[in-house]
Order: structure tokens, then C-alpha cells, then sequence
């Protein structure tokens, strides 16, 4: 995502919501590869492709549950590729990151 941001010359930071059901998307249609360190590599496939679905460079709110939890599992995605890369970046918020997932779950109990 700072990749992304610093070749649009910081006109478009992309969430992890918005990232990484894309790349989970085309991941399944064999466009990309997950390698073991979390990052992504372009497969032959891909290389090949000239239509890639990156769509228009700005952030549109969910519609509906299904969206939101997508959205969600984006983020959670991204949480745990920074956990196989860089704990640290992550130890200050942890106490943070279980108060949501507590309360996450106390709303699907409801």
C-alpha cells in the first residue's frame, strides 16, 4: 500500500479492504501467486493479461454486510501478513486489535 501511494505520488493510499480482496480475487484466477513471506508475485498468467481490475483510484463505503466483512477480512489479511513480517509493527496494538475482535464477536452473538 506505500508502494501504491508513493507511485500515484501520494494521490491514492488504498486500504487493506480495498487491496486485499483484490489480490485474493486474483490470486484465485491465477493472475498472482502468495509466496510463504506473504508477498505477491506475478505469474505467467498474469504477465500475459492486458485487463487488470484495479478500477477507478478511490475508496467507496460498503453496501451491505457481506461488503463490510469483506472489507474486514482485508484488513485482518493485512494484520497477519505484517505479523510474518514485522511483529513489532504490531505489538503496540494488540490489546487494541482484541477489544475489536471481542466486540466483533459479541455482535454475531447477538
Amino acid at each position: 500500500m506505500d508502494d501504491i501511494e508513493r507511485m500515484s505520488w501520494g494521490n491514492w493510499r488504498p486500504s487493506p479492504g480495498s487491496v486485499y480482496p483484490l489480490l485474493e480475487e486474483m490470486n484465485t484466477e491465477g493472475l498472482i501467486k502468495k509466496n510463504d513471506d506473504g508477498r505477491y508475485e506475478i505469474t505467467e498468467k498474469g504477465k500475459s493479461e492486458t485487463d487488470w481490475p484495479f478500477g477507478m483510484p478511490f475508496q467507496q463505503r460498503p453496501n451491505g454486510v457481506d461488503q463490510m466483512l469483506g472489507e474486514i477480512n482485508g484488513y485482518v489479511q493485512y494484520f497477519e501478513d505484517l505479523s510474518r513480517t514485522d511483529k513489532a509493527k504490531l505489538a503496540p496494538y494488540t490489546s487494541k486489535m482484541k477489544e475489536i475482535a471481542d466486540r466483533l464477536a459479541r455482535a454475531g452473538q447477538q
